[in-house]
């Protein structure tokens, strides 16, 4: 065998640079979170090929004295901790200070800087390259802060520049790191460059307004245009930012901006509480968009479990878990037709998106709207008169009584206002004061009656069935000491469990709602849940799931005649309900179009 050799630090540099750049937007990274760190208020960025042959990040910050530039390439050299107390309370973007050296070590690296105490100097420059790496300090004329120049990145290990994509690839994941370092410093200006061409300028944002503008200029105004904003605070923790409606939903989860404490993260804990924030209203196979921002005490989160800093690890999960479900979940249930109505008449209505064949653009669908299977049924909730004469000229007393209330000026019009008609026997046409709005009369009812019926399953609490004869499954040992632990926070669930063996449990009740299901899978999957996350959202997520079914089926079907009162008492109820502008199944329930939307498309005034 080899004998024991102590590395150079040129290759220690360089396997350092394996964790910490990976390719032109790994030293994107880097460098922004120094300027922020550096207290920077103006950072510009410029590219060149993708960032492979010139990337250069300029800043307003701090700056870097004379005697530190040199230090500052050295490995594990930083101004941001000095002792273990500091690590536990990390509060700047970066610490380790590795990031230099290691882009040093692969790159051709020019740093020049002008520190606030340098009154006599006018700046400073230090040049290294990966194949010598000897620092070299001269004067230059350079204004207050820092900039870096990384060039010909990899030049010196050529098998790692093989693996780097096109021009185009490594653009676009520079573009994705600034748009994310961009949503978590609205007080920072940012401009980025590509081959002498400007592509973003985001102007500092101080106000709510000019946030939501700097967020509708990274993520797309539709995704502003259909989406919540909410600020909650409880247990020390506060949750800020924009969720987006259950309609506006994505194929895959690449407009998810989560924030801790101004970093940006992909957590497993956190994806799971969002997820099952929207359980029930989201569309299946679909993907929420999200920017939110999660701020506590810094000693209460670990940063310092990743070389790239993207996982955090929480010192309570659990309360962070059930913090972050419980905010979105009320959040997302107290959307009501007359929100998403709000000032309309300047901002788009929510949870609708342009139709591209429309030549005015004016006409607003859902997105992902697809016909429902309907059929004939007997069952109705809401009870269809005969149509006899009688019904039929209440009928008409009832409209004519509607139109009269949407003609008075002075007349206070419901948000989903009053219908006129009943199309194709599947849809409601109303009317309100700014439009007219079109409903699905079975998705709409199917909502209604699925909360009412979680909202009576709550009250009536949780009933519990005894096995006829009880059910042991061999386990984990972990699984089996999880079980034993958590016994209460089961029997809370539903499910009473016994440890039976170091490998094995007896279960002896299960909900009754549950009776018919897969008993020892479910245990199985509320057990890894409880271990992961410290709780299990599967009893309920079963529950609901019969519920739905049975909404459905009990629900308003297609070809049905309504009355205009029967039409009208839909409307109401959908403005009372939580969640009511999805169905069960994450499908719209009602579309809307102004009255200036209307004219539009039929060129009036024009």
């Amino acid at each position: 065998m080899n004998r024991i050799n102590l590395l150079s630090q040129r290759l220690a540099n360089q396997i350092a640079a394996g964790e910490v750049v990976e390719r032109p937007a790994s030293v994107a990274k880097e460098l922004l979170e120094n300027s922020l760190d550096a207290g920077a208020g103006k950072v510009d960025i410029d590219l060149e090929q993708g960032g492979v042959k010139l990337l250069r990040v300029k800043d307003n910050g701090s700056g870097i004295l004379k005697d530190d530039l040199v230090l500052a390439l050295s490995r594990h050299a930083t101004s941001k901790i000095s002792n273990l107390e500091d690590l536990e309370t990390i509060v700047s973007m970066g610490f380790r200070g590795e990031a230099l050296a290691s882009i040093s070590s692969v790159a051709r690296l020019k740093m020049m800087s002008k520190a606030i105490g340098d009154k006599d100097d006018n700046g400073w420059k230090v040049e290294t390259a990966g194949q010598d790496m000897d620092a070299r300090l001269e004067p230059v004329a350079h204004t207050r802060g820092t900039t870096v120049e990384v060039r010909d990145l990899f030049f010196n290990i050529p098998a790692r520049k093989k693996f780097l994509k096109t021009e185009k690839t490594e653009f676009a994941r520079i573009d994705e790191i600034v748009k994310r370092i961009a949503l978590s410093r609205f007080d920072v200006q940012f401009s980025l460059r590509h081959n002498q061409r400007s592509i973003h300028k985001l102007l500092p944002a101080k106000s709510e307004q000019e946030q939501q503008r700097r967020v509708g200029l990274v993520c797309g105004p539709a995704f502003l245009e259909n989406s919540v904003h909410i600020d909650l605070e409880r247990a020390g923790l506060r949750l800020w930012g924009w969720v987006s409606l259950p309609t506006f939903s994505r194929s895959q989860a690449d407009l998810q901006y989560f924030y801790v404490n101004g970093r940006i993260i992909r957590d497993k804990l956190v994806a799971h509480a969002i997820k099952q924030a929207y359980r029930d209203v989201l569309f299946h196979g679909r993907h929420p968009a999200y920017v939110l921002y999660l701020e506590l005490d810094p000693s209460l989160v670990d940063v310092n479990v990743h070389p790239t800093k993207h996982e955090v690890r929480f010192r309570d999960s659990r309360l962070v878990h059930d913090f972050l479900f419980s905010s979105l979940h009320k959040a997302l249930a107290k959307v009501t037709p007359s929100d998403q109505m709000t000032d309309n008449s300047s901002t788009p209505s929510l949870g609708l998106q342009n139709l591209p064949n429309s030549p005015q653009g004016g006409v607003k669908v859902f997105s992902n709207q697809s016909p429902l299977a309907l059929k004939e049924s007997n069952e109705l909730s809401y009870q269809t008169n005969s149509y006899n004469s009688s019904a039929w000229q209440t009928d008409v007393k009832d409209h004519l009584a509607a139109l009269e209330k949407l003609g008075a000026d002075d007349a206070e019009i419901p948000p989903l206002g009053y219908a006129i008609a009943q199309l194709h026997g599947v849809y409601i046409l109303a009317q309100n004061k700014e439009g007219i709005i079109l409903v699905d009369m079975h998705a709409a009812h199917e909502r209604i009656t699925y909360e009412r019926m979680k909202l009576a399953c709550e009250n009536e609490e949780l009933k519990m069935q005894p096995l006829l004869v009880p059910l042991s499954i061999a386990v984990s040992q972990a699984e089996a000491n999880c079980a034993e632990a958590q016994q209460l926070v089961l029997l809370n669930l539903g499910i009473e469990i016994e440890r039976a063996s170091d490998q094995a449990i007896v279960i002896r009740q299960i909900p009754s709602i549950l009776k018919d299901s897969n008993v020892e899978q479910m245990v199985r999957d509320v057990l890894s849940d409880v271990l992961e996350f410290g709780s299990s959202d599967r009893i309920q997520s079963h529950q609901d799931e019969l519920l739905s079914t049975m909404a459905c089926h009990a629900s308003v079907r297609a070809n049905r005649h309504l009355t205009i009162p029967e039409m009208n008492a839909l409307l109401r109820d959908m403005e009372v309900t939580e969640r009511s502008g999805q169905c069960n199944h994450g499908r719209p329930t009602w579309i809307y179009q102004s009255l200036d939307e209307l004219d539009k498309l039929f060129l009036r005034g024009q």
